[in-house]
């Protein structure tokens, strides 16, 4: 066997994912909150670089049309106010009812095992287990805790959570107990059922069941306020005299100042040249990318307010077919671009403010010549369920036909897929809960 060395040269193309270029990417996903606490982390490591705060203005948001709250969340409304946080409000109480040190660390424990719902997240046994204490205390330490306003927090069950309620109401009459003593009854409609096990009349059994409804199964769900629904939208909508205008909202748009000044005097330092000029370079680098990042978003906002108009005129009913890949090619970048730049981007419009992720649906067929959008057909389900009878609610089928009797082709699988998505119950269960209610 005869062995030999050859030498050959040949060219190939790659793409490296530098560090550089990894944050740039990560930029396009920030919002403008996030942006600034991005560029504040990077102006405590590099001396150069400072942030330029976005003033307090407050944004001015476009003459909103009456619509429904489905439609409209008010965010700036909603963020001006800051209500005490489930644990806030207990401790608070706490350091009220428990004069001991040792009573105090022991209602701790019981505290640290609140769901955000007001429950109980753990068994009794493991919370005396954590605080060291018996089975007999945990029950006395469980009574005292139940005591907190509002009721029904610390419950470990529903009917327990509904009969704190109704005790603290006054409302725990013997028909009453029958009621939340036999809840999966409740739960199916059974009312004759129901009727029989708590040993009065039906007129009696509507009445207690009125007071029901007024009691709150989730009694800590009151405190529980999401970061969506909290913070300023990106983009800002408004229509002038040649159509629609997008711009940036400024109120919360921080940027980023390069100190020139400071790098001129430190360059004097020879020793620091190196490091001054490496930190500089990634001051002016970071300065660049945050100016792209903005134009970028713009860009995208604007494509999509171009192609929505009819949404921003007459409402969500009227989005039209829109896919990551049209934006992309409209506005000349990669349609994995378009996917970061709307992922929990906010804009404020004359309909309300809704995510950019919105916007984006698929076409569905039509009997003419322009598509529907599932976006608008989503929006068309909700729409017809709500102005049903809801005696008579209407099945996955008829709601199928309407809209297909209307020009969009639509099967039965399709209307329960999107009835899921808008968490509409079934027919069935609808009914059964107009029922209950009346």
């Amino acid at each position: 066997m005869q062995l030999s060395y050859t030498q050959q040269l040949g060219q190939r193309q790659s793409l490296v994912m530098t560090a550089q270029l990894q944050q740039a990417i990560c930029l396009l996903q920030l919002s403008n909150t996030d942006l600034q606490s991005y560029i504040e982390s990077e102006a405590e490591e590099n001396p150069f670089v400072e942030v330029a705060r976005p003033t307090s203005d407050r944004l001015r948001e476009p003459a909103l049309s009456k619509r429904s709250a489905s439609d409209y969340d008010d965010v700036t409304a909603r963020a001006a106010y800051h209500a005490p946080s489930l644990y806030g409000h207990v401790a608070a109480q706490f350091d009220l009812m428990f004069d001991t040190p040792r009573d105090r660390v022991v209602a701790e424990c019981f505290l640290e095992a609140i769901e955000p719902s007001g429950w109980l997240g753990e068994s009794l046994e493991d919370i005396a287990f954590r605080a060291a204490i018996t089975m007999e205390e945990a029950e006395d330490m469980l009574a005292r805790v139940q005591q907190v306003d509002p009721a029904g927090l610390f419950a470990r069950s529903l009917a327990e959570c509904l009969t704190l309620q109704a005790a603290d109401k006054n409302m725990l009459t013997p028909i009453m107990s029958g009621i939340l003593s036999n809840l999966p009854k409740l739960a199916a409609a059974d009312l004759n059922g129901l009727s029989r096990a708590c040993g009065c009349s039906m007129e009696e059994l509507r009445n207690e069941l009125k007071e029901v409804r007024r009691l709150n199964p989730k009694p800590g769900a009151d405190f529980i306020y999401g970061d969506i629904a909290q913070r300023e939208p990106d983009l800002i909508v408004s229509k002038g005299e040649e159509g629609w205008l997008v711009d940036l909202n400024r109120s919360t748009l921080p940027a980023v100042v390069v100190d020139e000044a400071k790098a001129e005097t430190v360059t004097r330092d020879k020793t620091a040249t190196e490091f001054v000029g490496e930190r500089l370079s990634l001051a002016r680098w970071l300065r660049r990318a945050v100016e792209h990042r903005n134009q970028t978003i713009l860009l995208v906002g604007a494509e999509i307010v171009r192609r929505q108009a009819a949404f921003l005129e007459h409402g969500p009913a009227h989005i039209v077919p829109m896919t990551l890949k049209d934006v992309a090619e409209a506005v000349g970048v990669h349609e994995s671009t378009v996917s970061r730049v709307t992922t929990g981007m906010l804009i404020v419009t004359p309909q309300g403010t809704f995510g950019l992720k919105t916007f984006f649906s698929t076409a569905l067929s039509t009997d003419g010549d322009e598509a529907s959008s599932s976006a608008a057909i989503r929006h068309r389900v909700q729409q017809l369920v709500k102005d049903e009878d809801p005696s008579k609610p209407l099945s996955d089928d008829a709601i199928a036909k309407i809209i297909t009797d209307e020009g969009t082709h639509l099967a039965r699988r399709t209307v329960a897929k999107y009835r899921e998505m808008l968490k509409i119950p079934s027919s069935f269960q609808r009914k059964r809960r107009a029922k209950l209610a009346n």
